[in-house]
């Protein structure tokens, strides 16, 4: 293995068992949302019409579930080096319940192929052998919607907003009409968001980031100039399609996207999380 991907895979050890002091199944408990189509036996009806706002467009609200990666294929994709993660991860973080960009955002990439330009990966390295403690500001832009965990969608006339389960983040999405700053005088751990229609798409563009968080759990950072582009498509009622493209020039040789199938969790809520509380294991594990 290169120098590059042993730094990944102590990165990804490291980080899988310092995420999560807790979490759970998010979900008031046998709520049955009120609009939620249903089949005859009382099941939500996951392929009924995708409900519409009053201006017509499609109300992407909702408690939705990333498609997840089995643990075979993560075994295919990583290696049989991750048995002793599969075995140990904490209850609410089993191998099986991540999407496979969470592990590595340029999974899909040969090695030779990787858009990650040479003083980035060299940064890259030196992170992880310098790694603190990642609860700390480390989930960003894809990751903290790719984890164990769902994110909640509202969906208002000027203003969407997703919430995310994992340590309790949030980002608002302008949609009054507004562009994205020229300049950003305080860069931010989720940048500043915009977002408008083209069709059934919900578009939303963003900037303005720190360089604080990863991409995933082997380590893969950003600068400042990273610009993120989402397409949000629901085709029916239980099913949204992400769409998700990077832009890096500084860090990155050119822009990449990755694809999120999303399953709305029908009944169900996010919970209250947070990743930090009583934290002691990082200082342990960075040594």
């Amino acid at each position: 293995m290169s120098e590059y991907g042993q730094e990944m895979s102590r990165r990804r050890v490291f980080i899988l068992f310092a995420l999560l002091s807790t979490g759970a199944q998010a979900q008031w408990l046998n709520f049955p949302t009120p609009g939620t189509p249903r089949t005859r036996d009382g099941r939500p009806n996951l392929t009924a019409p995708a409900p519409r706002t009053a201006g017509g467009k499609p109300d992407l609200s909702g408690v939705w579930m990333h498609e997840t990666t089995s643990v075979a294929d993560v075994k295919r994709l990583f290696g049989n080096r991750l048995d002793d993660e599969i075995e140990l991860a904490p209850p609410g973080m089993e191998i099986g319940t991540q999407h496979k960009y969470a592990f590595n955002i340029l999974v899909d990439f040969k090695p030779e192929e990787s858009p990650l330009r040479p003083e980035a990966a060299a940064k890259f390295s030196q992170r992880a052998r310098n790694t603190g403690n990642v609860c700390a500001g480390a989930f960003g832009i894809p990751l903290a919607g790719l984890l164990s965990e769902p994110i909640k969608i509202v969906q208002a006339p000027r203003l969407t907003m997703v919430l995310y389960e994992i340590d309790g983040l949030h980002r608002q999405i302008f949609t009054d009409g507004r562009a994205l700053p020229k300049e950003f005088n305080l860069p931010a751990y989720l940048g500043y968001s915009v977002g408008h229609w083209e069709r059934d798409t919900f578009v939303v563009e963003t900037a303005g980031f720190n360089d604080k968080t990863i991409f995933d759990l082997a380590g893969h950072t950003h600068s400042e100039a990273l610009r993120v582009v989402e397409r949000f498509r629901r085709g029916d009622f239980g099913h949204l399609d992400v769409e998700i493209t990077f832009d890096d020039p500084q860090t990155y040789t050119k822009p990449f996207t990755i694809k999120v199938p999303h399953e709305l969790l029908a009944d169900a809520d996010i919970f209250e999380m947070r990743c930090n509380e009583n934290e002691r294991d990082g200082v342990h594990l960075a040594k």
